[in-house]
Formats: structure tokens, sequence, C-alpha cells
């Protein structure tokens, strides 16, 4: 099978790209890919070294000529959400991404494609042995477990980085540079529940929700994309309210990573066998509700109704409880910025539930770029949950990244767009947790500023790169650090 990537400019990114999505890296699971980029460095002579969280920092010398110039720090992570289709066999643990090119977008087939930050960690890697480039020294910082908890920039050794100036690699939109981003934190609440045997008389059905875009919960959280688990229990609490009190759940199980809104949700029910009809249509008329209201925006939304066998269900207070706190659970903006026009301050991501045995977990995920509100919304979180009787734990969190439009390294970003592509980037912040937040609490003082190609859909199989952006991004990179090394 011919390979899709062959003959893409640049050819140096898309080279690099190409050997890291045959190479399995899920968060948590980086080990093989940081093995692949130190034997790219020593092949290449560059001095590397790994901390103890995993991290690889490679040092790459100047050009000739501009061995004094400020070390630049090029700085992305290695991990990438692993998520696929309910229908599409895939391990994230051995297998390549299987990619495909519509137009001017690169997709994957059925899986998350790793553009976040593929792409990123490819262009540092290129500007590193691209012979036309032009910098001073530059110090590649590849981190680990971004995605989960952004537990590499965490635990992040700072004596290992001797540069002032930082280059993220990690936002998604052509054209404009980022330069601040929310803070978050996550909330696991656990519910313990009686299970008893199915009543006598009683049927099951598995109710689904397929057919949702998800995506990211900060990046596409404005979009109000619908939300499976809302979705499922609105979906449930129909008939229970118009047909049969008596209606009691099973297990619930959807969603599947703390910062992803979504896509899917499954329910299995016991309710009256004389009711199931009546139930079924509760649920279907519930069902066109709720693709009248999201139909613009998730038109592929869809909800499957089967009979189930069902052995045991929560006692009825317990479901009715859980049901209850997905109802009352906020999801979604919350707050838009006072300061920052167009952007999400606070929201919260309803974001994932499993049953094992006797425990049902639900996992929330909260943003705000003011810290106040971040806690004030788990504060909000906490509470509905304790109300409905689970024991809730919430996860220390990852600061923000404040704004700072007076940044030189900003400045000279500008005016090299400026003159590079005859118009003014966007500047901007972002509504999603990036490493620079914790990289300048290691390193205080650091100037930094955020860019990258248009990536659409991150962390849902629904994502794309658009191709020609990442010849545009590749070519700001090395003309930033090229006026970077000059100026010096």
């Amino acid at each position: 099978m011919s390979n899709p990537l062959a003959g893409l400019e640049p050819q140096l990114v898309w080279q690099h790209f190409d050997a890291l999505r045959r190479i399995p890296r899920p968060s948590k699971h980086e080990e093989r890919v940081a093995e692949h980029v130190v034997r790219w460095a020593e092949s290449h002579g560059f001095p590397v070294t790994r901390d103890g969280a995993g991290n690889v920092v490679v040092r790459v010398p100047a050009t000739p000529g501009h061995e004094q110039a400020p070390t630049v720090v090029l700085q992305g992570h290695l991990d990438m959400v692993a998520e696929k289709n309910s229908d599409v066999a895939f391990d994230f643990l051995a297998d390549a991404i299987q990619l495909r090119i519509e137009g001017d977008y690169l997709y994957a087939t059925g899986t998350t494609l790793g553009a976040d930050n593929g792409v990123g960690v490819a262009a540092a890697m290129a500007v590193a042995e691209d012979s036309e480039a032009v910098h001073g020294p530059l110090e590649l910082l590849f981190t680990v477990d971004e995605e989960t908890g952004l537990t590499g920039a965490q635990l992040l050794d700072p004596g290992l980085i001797t540069g002032r100036t930082l280059i993220n690699l990690d936002t998604e939109e052509e054209g404009a540079l980022y330069i601040g981003c929310a803070g978050g934190a996550d909330a696991n609440s656990f519910f313990t529940v009686t299970l008893e045997p199915v009543p006598a008389g009683y049927a099951g059905l598995a109710v689904r929700v397929r057919g949702l875009r998800g995506g990211h919960s900060g990046v596409d959280i404005h979009e109000n994309r619908a939300n499976a688990l809302k979705c499922l229990a609105r979906l449930l609490a129909a008939p229970s309210r118009q047909v049969t009190p008596d209606l009691r759940l099973a297990s619930l199980a959807g969603g599947s990573k703390h910062n992803a809104i979504p896509r899917e949700a499954d329910a299995v029910i016991a309710v009256p066998a004389a009711s199931v009809a009546e139930v079924r249509a509760a649920i279907q008329e519930m069902a066109g509700v709720l693709q009248e209201e999201f139909g613009e925006i998730d038109p592929g939304l869809r909800v499957e109704v089967e009979d189930a066998a069902v052995s045991e269900v929560f006692a009825a207070r317990d479901g009715n409880c859980i049901l209850d706190a997905f109802l009352a659970c906020p999801h979604g903006v919350l707050a838009m910025s006072r300061a920052v026009p167009g952007l999400v301050e606070t929201s919260n991501n309803l974001a994932v539930v499993s049953t094992e045995g006797n425990r049902v977990k639900v996992v929330t995920s909260s943003r705000s770029s003011v810290m106040p509100s971040l806690k004030a919304t788990l504060q909000q979180v906490e509470a509905v949950f304790r109300l409905a009787g689970a024991e809730v734990e919430v996860h220390d969190g990852y600061p923000g990244w404040k704004p700072n439009p007076e940044s030189p390294v900003l400045k000279t970003s500008m005016a090299v767009f400026q003159r590079e592509f005859g118009r003014t980037p966007a500047v901007k912040a972002i509504h999603a947790g990036l490493e620079c937040g914790l990289i300048g609490e290691k390193l205080p003082g650091i100037d930094m500023v955020s860019m990258g190609p248009q990536i659409e859909s991150p962390h849902s199989p629904d994502e794309r790169v658009k191709i020609p952006t990442v010849a545009d991004f590749y070519r700001l990179l090395k003309a930033v650090l090229a006026e970077l090394a000059r100026a010096a």
C-alpha cells in the first residue's frame, strides 16, 4: 500500500511524523517513542538527556556563526490521545496509525491521528537536521504524559533547561500565536451501590448513544456539542418519569478520557416487562428531542435500544441518585472571559463513567483561566456528587499561563509572521492546558510563545490536520529561529 505522506512538503517534517505515527505512544506508554528520539539524537551526534519522569532533552548546536545567540527551547509532548470508534479494531499499544488524505486534510482511519502533538515534535526534529535552517543553540524538550495530566511538565527537572526563550509547538490554529492558557483540575466521584437480583417480571434493555463528534474538552467546549453522558441521563430519566418509576439501572459506561467530550455512552437497565414497549417509545421520543436540540452541531447523534440479559440491578435509590447527579452536574461553558474577548474563561466536562461490580466511578474535568473560578467550579461539582451520596476526590490541578502582551519572543514572532505572510497574526489565549503554565512555574521569567498548524477535532477519531498549514507552520518556525539568532 502506498504511503499517503510520500511527496508532501516539507519532506523532513512529514518523514519524522511518519516515523512517529508508526510507534505506539498513548499517554503513560511513551517509552518506545522516547527511545526513538534518543536513537535519532545519538545518530546525529546531539547530546541527549532524560530526567526521572522520562522527559527527553536534545541539545542541538547552533548553525555556524550563531554560536553566541541565546539558547531557544523548542517544546512538545511525545504522547497522544488514544481514542477510537467502538466499531474499529485497533490496539494503541501495538498498531501503527492508519492514514488517509481527503482534499487538503490528513486523517487517521477510525482513530485519533496523533497530529496533536506529533506534528510539533516532528517539526522540532526536522529543524535540528535541516541544512537550510539558521538558528542559535537549541534545546528540544519533549515531555511525556501531557494528555492525562501534564505529568511530564509537572515533574520536569528544571536543571536540564538552560534556555530562557521557549517556543511551544502544541497549539492548533494556523495564523495564531498563543500567549496564555487555562489551568485545570479533575475530580473523581465514587458511588458504592447495593446490588439486588432483578425483580420478578422485569426485562433488560441496553441503551446506547452513538455518533457524536466529541472533541477536546477545552478547544471545542464552546461549540456546545452534545455530551453522550448527559444525553444518556436524559434518555433514562424520560421513561422513569413518564412511564414507570420502577426503572432500575444495572450498569453505566461512557467516555474514555478526562479531556475529551464523551462521544458514546451505554446503559443496561431493567423495567417491568409489561412496560417495555412504552419505555422504548419514551426513550425514542427523547432521542428525537436530542436530535432536534443538537442536530446542527451533532447531526450523527443516534440512540439504540436492544433487549439485554440482566441478572443484578442497583438498588432503586442508588440508581436514581446517580441519574440525578448526571442531570445536575454542570457541563460546557460556565463563563466567558471579561479580559480576552471571545475566550472561554471557565468550563466543566462530565467526562467518563465506568461500572465495576458495585462501584460506579465518574470523572469530571474543570478548566478556568481564573484560579478562584476553577476552585469554585470544583466545589460545585463536588457538592453535586456528595449530595447524591458519592465519595469525591479532587485532584491537584495545573496552573494557567498568564498572557504577557509585551513578551519579546511574541513581538519577534509577530514581526516575522507579518513579513513572511503579509498579514497580522491573531494573538490569543486558549481554553486548554498547555505545558507552558507548568514550565513557567519551573523556570520563572522564561519568555514563551506557542504556535502550530491547523489541527481540527483533536482528541477524537475525527482529528485532522490541514496539510498546507504544516508547511506554513514550519516556515514560520524556521524564520523566527533565524530572526532570534541574527538579533543576538
